[in-house]
């Protein structure tokens, strides 16, 4: 091979296309625009999460459909690629339960479905159980130690009532996953915070409007001296333009993004890593002084296998849920009186979908996008319990359609046409000890140099956390680009 055809510019090669991988990528090149940066998906698709799809003639998102805008990350990726006079806020972000046969409004000031005025919690829960929660019991061991259930600890606390119809619907839409079996200190550091110290949980956080996970929650700000952020912020056209947003940008700036690039293995060299991608029966390889793995934990396991045992069985144990979104056109008669942004489903209810949301009123520029159809979707799924998503996409369309309507107390008008988007295995579970385990599998990473990891496996799913994920990862690997000599090497190559 000529001279001609090595390069000692630094090689960074981001494996995975979702949010993770774009944002991180972006991230390097921000800091370091003289690196050359590959990005291989191995899916036909980027975004991952972040999907927009036609329905009844429009675009609009079948995945994730709103960012927490309380944390700075994702709004400030907006801005970076220049979209940021895009961003949108609700229209509304008022909510309700669908417990005991009717929609019930969400009470105000909550931390993930924890009140801090239990008076306003009368609806969702008895006068009895409303009394239990004001008569906030200690712990049986005194301030925490070590991490429990979010189940265990807030029953204990204020009362199962609490747990099943309240924190357990917004558990199941942020995590898919259940109470009993996600860890308080990951999926709710404010509330572990205070149960380490042996506080109230029922003391409002000055200011707080929403939870500090980067789910689809919604909560009412609590009192604060000066008017508080919108909680969440959409994108004008969906949440679904923002991986081609960055990919644009990522593409200004030189690098290569390549989708049906499956990567096969990952092997150390003298000089840093190779990668083994494509198919098979062609594969090719492409050299790297730094490697960000922005995969989910099962892949990251495999790749991972070979050189970092400990973070390869940690993350292989990670569990995922799958879930599906149906998102429906409908005529828009008849639907004039409906208000809010939708409706959470305690699984204790036994629904097959356990939220629903009003995209029409949610968002102005999706309720304008039709005179003659609006949007709204269900979602279903949670871990452990597959068994409704193993219907086929009509029968999703039509529980969803049923029981959307059940909720309203009238059927829903005449549906023009209808979505199915199945996440398998998309979120991964926080079980308890998540902390802990996220901790050991980057203290075995960090002995390989110029090799990082990312994504939603680690310290929280929502976008913002995702993001900050992404960008850690890049600025360690930038980090190590700068304790190296350039070293040449070459670019692509068949096997």
């Amino acid at each position: 091979m000529s001279s001609a055809t090595l390069s000692t510019r630094p090689r960074v090669v981001v494996v995975g296309g979702g949010i993770a991988g774009l944002s991180g990528a972006l991230a390097v090149l921000e800091a370091l625009p003289s690196a050359q940066v590959t990005i291989l998906e191995g899916s036909t698709d980027l975004g991952g999460k972040l999907r927009r799809d036609a329905v009844g003639g429009h675009l609009v998102d079948v995945g994730a459909e709103s960012m927490l805008a309380v944390r700075p990350e994702a709004t400030d990726l907006v801005a970076r690629v220049g979209a940021e006079g895009e961003l949108v806020t609700p229209a509304t972000t008022s909510a309700s339960i669908w417990s005991r046969g009717s929609l019930r409004p969400m009470p105000a000031a909550t931390l993930m479905g924890v009140p801090t005025d239990p008076a306003a919690a009368l609806g969702v829960l008895t006068a009895d159980e409303v009394d239990r929660l004001r008569a906030e019991q200690p712990w049986p061991g005194g301030a925490l130690d070590d991490d429990v259930s979010v189940g265990d600890y807030v029953g204990a606390r204020l009362g199962q009532a609490v747990v099943d119809r309240l924190v357990e619907p917004l558990l199941g839409g942020v995590y898919a996953g259940h109470a009993s079996r996600l860890s308080l200190q990951a999926t709710m550091p404010v509330l572990w915070e205070r149960a380490t110290r042996g506080e109230s949980l029922l003391t409002p956080r000055t200011g707080a409007t929403a939870s500090d996970v980067g789910g689809a929650t919604v909560s009412a700000p609590a009192r604060a001296p000066q008017p508080p952020r919108p909680p969440f912020a959409g994108l004008h056209g969906g949440v679904g333009r923002l991986p081609g947003l960055v990919a644009q940008e990522l593409r200004s700036r030189g690098a290569v993004v390549r989708t049906g690039a499956m990567v096969r293995a990952l092997e150390r060299t003298a000089a840093g890593w190779r990668l083994t991608f494509g198919s098979a029966a062609d594969p090719q390889v492409i050299d790297a002084d730094a490697v960000l793995l922005c995969l989910p934990p099962s892949p990251a396991a495999r790749l991972l296998a070979p050189h970092a045992a400990v973070a390869a069985r940690v993350l292989g144990e990670i569990e995922t849920a799958s879930s599906a979104v149906v998102t429906l056109a409908v005529e828009r008669r008849d639907l004039a009186e409906v208000r809010g942004s939708g409706f959470l489903v305690p699984p204790v209810e036994g629904r097959a979908i356990k939220a629903s949301t009003f995209s029409f009123r949610k968002w102005a520029w999706t309720g304008e996008v039709s005179d003659d159809v609006v949007h709204l979707r269900a979602s279903l799924g949670r871990a452990r319990e597959e068994a409704v998503l193993q219907r086929d996409d009509a029968d999703l369309v039509a529980v969803s359609v049923a029981e959307v309507g059940e909720a309203l107390g009238r059927p829903l008008p005449r549906v023009v046409d209808a979505h199915v988007q199945r996440w398998g295995g998309g979120l991964p579970q926080y079980a308890v000890g998540h902390v802990d385990a996220v901790a050991s599998v980057r203290a075995d990473v960090a002995r390989l140099p110029g090799l990082e990891v990312a994504g939603a496996a680690y310290d929280g799913v929502g976008i913002p956390a995702v993001i900050a994920s992404a960008t850690r990862a890049a600025r360690a690997a930038l980090s190590h680009l700068s304790t190296i000599p350039s070293t040449p090497h070459q670019g692509e190559h068949r096997a």
